[in-house]
């Protein structure tokens, strides 16, 4: 990917495949161990889907959409608690197609894949409350 952008990727292959940084999407994506598979997206996104973003400070995301609203999603990461809002189309680049989890590829549209999804999603104000207290006890 030398001298190529994300969105340069994905338009001249049609998937990006990387190893993501950072503990935002835990436990889905763990940080030096699994790969995404990131692949175009086709009209707007749903609830529950994985975009790949760009922020207005060039700043690259891989977070949960939590709300589709008319002009915009509400995201989050799997690990977070805290929303962004304000990201429109024009943002995503791609979207979350598949992770590999020690050699194995496995879609975002498995039956477990769409069953953790929408219990880390639907209990959100629950999953908020675990965060907090293990970043407490943690220090």
């Amino acid at each position: 990917m030398i001298n190529s952008s994300f969105e340069e990727m994905i338009e001249k292959e049609g998937r990006l495949i990387y190893s993501s940084v950072g503990d935002s999407m835990l436990p889905l994506i763990r940080e030096g161990r699994d790969i995404v598979i990131i692949g175009r997206c086709s009209g707007r996104l749903k609830k529950y889907d994985v975009p790949l973003y760009r922020r207005d400070s060039g700043q690259y995301v891989l977070h949960r959409i939590l709300e589709v609203r008319e002009n915009d999603y509400v995201i989050c990461g799997d690990n977070r608690w805290s929303k962004e809002t304000g990201i429109t189309d024009r943002h995503i680049i791609g979207v979350l197609t598949a992770i590999v989890r020690d050699g194995k590829e496995i879609s975002v549209n498995s039956w477990r894949c769409r069953l953790y999804a929408h219990i880390w999603c639907d209990l959100f104000p629950l999953r908020a409350v675990i965060l907090k207290a293990i970043r407490i006890i943690k220090g």
